[in-house]
């Protein structure tokens, strides 16, 4: 239930990490009295803080996006990008399957679907239901596609997301699949930070920004209620109302046939929730450990624990996946049966129901397998449930379940993917044979040139972290290779092995090795390899990525000035503090969409949100651990730091540009030399909002490194 529909968890996982005012003017709260001198770059469409960034861009630009060669970088990357050669993944919808794409005639993108007799073809055809860029020509906007929800089993309304910069707050239409239009009249909601769910033809369940109060202090939706076709949005009936320390409240319909159930998910911190069954008017709590995520599927109630739980004379532990039957767990019985425990080397990725069967994907050793479970036939109880691996993928790689099919069938769709091999995408019919390849993306580099080793390096603490390593088969282990360092360590998020044709074009075909270093924070291995690195011991995650750090220099593939690292959003914060605290392990530092005033970061846009991940910052005690790894509170003159680029955008509004744009000012005012800076305007907290943006952010990057790395 909370991987599929709560809207501050699909946020917020992903590499990048989740505001609230549709202009995404600044959301902080000034203090009365300050020794920042830069709080007014928190205004973030503030004449004077536009007038800084347009300054900042142009001397960014002309240094490292003026030549032939960006030039160069920038279309290499492109050309994958736009690519007609990409795998267009879909998603089935009834009888059809539903992609988005964009390209360069394209770049808005467009919504569109086919058959799955046409999609076997190597050219099929196509029929576009919604054209972004000829919607944003018609209505003079720059709308940015966000997803659609369709009403099943005919599919036939939607409800579409369009953010107008490419943040997370959207506005809302109603959508006609017959017709490919919006519904005049239909359900309809403004610009905001919204979650939308159908609950039949004529109802919806609607979160959004219902005036004053009616959203968290995270800036995500506070009051979840029921909204009738043909009546005014301030006469949707009230289902919950959370408090203003929320983090958010949902709610959303169950439409699985002989099944319908109706929930609310009220998440109070990042990791801790409560569902409640909405049933004859009533909502009763599943009870069910609130750092838990509980998910309902037919007959069955599946728990995946993030802390031991003790319950029905049994303890199952941390990371385990358990399963009984629904209703007898809200009748009161307690017998559970374990799906997945995790050990040493192994952790539970994710996991996807077909109609009859569950596929697990496991983690060993970062490196992912599948296995098939079936629950028991015919039996009253949970039962023993019968388990059988599917193929393995190569060595080096990950496989994952991309879609599935669970009301009507046991299909399901593999990509499978390593970062020497491009993807494929698989289809199958659990019961009916191997899967057969549907799709297969040609290479955009040749491989052939490098290998990809795993290495495992002691932390400062003992912890045995690993690293991925891509690097020339030839390589020469002299230190004189730039290298290329990128991390996250944090909110459980796994760094798994994947293709990127960007990579390697613009790096690795140059020369380059490229590293993933596994660090605590992440999820590698389970809710303990996270929670390692929660709030006072988050020094862990950087301990770790600086211990990979310096054991690539021991192991001499590269010396520290021509070590580059780079990361994004909470991988930002690590750069920030890989620059502050181990400035003499880099050559240079990429640091993108990142927290980095970690004193302010709850009172911007929707910081508020991470105090579980974090700490809060205005409380004095735990102020006294975040202040050690807060980057613009650590700066010093007097240090040497290596140089850096901080990326930003003005339209992201959860991390807000706010904090790149502080630090630095900051450092420039420091008369820190070797400081650069860029905005774009568009893309939220993402890369861009088409893929020439993202190709311009990437190679901008990607040759300011090599450049301080030479």
């Amino acid at each position: 239930m909370t991987s599929r529909h709560s809207l501050w968890l699909a946020l917020a996982l992903g590499i990048t990490l989740g505001g609230m005012n549709t202009t995404h003017a600044a959301t902080a709260d000034q203090p009365a009295a300050s020794d920042d001198p830069y709080l007014w770059l928190e205004a973030t469409h503030g004449e004077r803080a536009m007038d800084w960034v347009k300054k900042q861009n142009a001397i960014t630009e002309q240094a490292f996006a003026s030549s032939p060669a960006f030039d160069h970088t920038r279309d290499q990357i492109l050309e994958v990008l736009d690519s007609d050669a990409r795998i267009p993944y879909v998603r089935r919808m009834g009888d059809h399957l539903y992609n988005f794409w964009q390209d360069k005639v394209h770049p808005r993108g467009l919504w569109r679907r086919t058959t799955l007799a046409e999609y076997r073809k190597a050219d099929p055809k196509w029929e576009t239901m919604l054209d972004v860029d000829a919607l944003n020509k018609a209505e003079g906007k720059r709308w940015v596609w966000k997803g659609a929800q369709c009403l099943k089993p005919a599919y036939a309304r939607c409800l579409v997301s369009l953010s107008p910069d490419g943040g997370d707050a959207v506005a809302v239409r109603e959508f006609d699949i017959p017709t490919r239009s919006f519904v005049q009249g239909g359900f309809e909601l403004p610009v905001a930070k919204t979650e939308v769910g159908w609950i039949d033809q004529d109802h919806i369940y609607v979160g959004t920004d219902f005036g004053p109060g009616s959203m968290t202090r995270s800036s995500y939706p506070r009051i979840a209620k029921e909204w009738k076709r043909g009546t005014p949005l301030a006469a949707a009936a009230t289902v919950y109302e959370g408090k203003p320390e929320d983090l958010a409240v949902s709610a959303y319909h169950d439409r699985t046939p002989g099944f319908e159930r109706d929930f609310v998910q009220v998440a109070t911190d990042f990791f801790h929730s409560k569902t409640l069954l909405r049933k004859d008017g009533k909502l009763v709590k599943l009870d069910v450990p609130d750092d838990a995520r509980a998910d309902a599927h037919r007959e069955w109630l599946l728990v995946t624990l993030r802390s031991p739980w003790t319950v029905g004379g049994a303890t199952y532990p941390s990371g385990a996946l358990i399963a009984t039957k629904f209703d007898d767990f809200v009748a009161g019985k307690r017998a559970f049966t374990v799906l997945f425990k995790p050990d040493a080397h192994t952790a539970l990725s994710d996991y996807a129901w077909t109609q009859h069967h569950l596929i697990l994907d496991v983690l060993d050793d970062v490196k992912s397998r599948l296995e098939v479970l079936t629950p028991p036939a015919n039996s009253a109880t949970a039962g023993d449930w019968q388990r059988e691996a599917m193929p393995g993928a190569p060595a080096m790689s990950t496989v994952a379940v991309v879609g599935t099919d669970p009301d009507h069938s046991d299909e399901y769709w593999l990509t499978v993917t390593g970062f020497l091999t491009p993807p494929s995408l698989e289809r199958g019919v659990l019961g009916q044979g191997n899967a057969e390849t549907i799709k297969r993306q040609p290479a955009f580099f040749d491989a052939s040139k490098f290998s990809v080793s795993q290495h495992f390096v002691a932390s400062k603490d003992g912890t045995r972290v690993p690293y991925f390593e891509i690097a020339p088969k030839d390589l020469k282990l002299d230190g004189s290779h730039r290298t290329l360092l990128y991390g996250y360590g944090g909110f459980e998020v796994s760094l798994q092995p994947s293709y990127s044709g960007s990579v390697g074009r613009a790096w690795l075909s140059r020369g380059g090795v490229y590293v993933i270093a596994n660090i605590r924070g992440g999820g590698e291995y389970g809710p303990a390899w996270h929670q390692a690195a929660l709030q006072a011991n988050r020094p862990r995650a950087y301990e770790d990525f600086a211990a990979v750090a310096e054991d690539l220099v021991k192991r001499g593939v590269t010396s520290a000035k021509h070590l580059g690292a780079e990361g994004g959003s909470n991988g930002g914060l690590l750069m920030g503090n890989m620059l502050t605290q181990y400035p003499q392990l880099f050559g240079a530092i990429a640091c993108e969409v990142p927290l980095l005033d970690m004193k302010r970061y709850i009172h911007l846009d929707a910081g508020a949100s991470w105090i579980a991940e974090y700490g809060n910052p205005d409380d004095p005690k735990q102020w006294s651990f975040i202040k050690t790894f807060s980057p613009y509170q650590n700066l010093h003159k007097e240090t040497h730091y290596p140089p850096v680029l901080f990326y930003t955008t003005t339209s992201d509004d959860r991390v807000g540009p706010a904090q790149a744009r502080k630090m630095a000012a900051k450092m420039e005012g420091m008369d820190i030399p070797n400081v650069w800076f860029y905005e774009n305007l568009e893309g939220g907290h993402g890369a861009g909002a088409d893929n020439m943006q993202s190709a311009h952010m990437h190679a901008m990057v990607y040759d300011f490194l090599w450049e301080k790395l030479k």
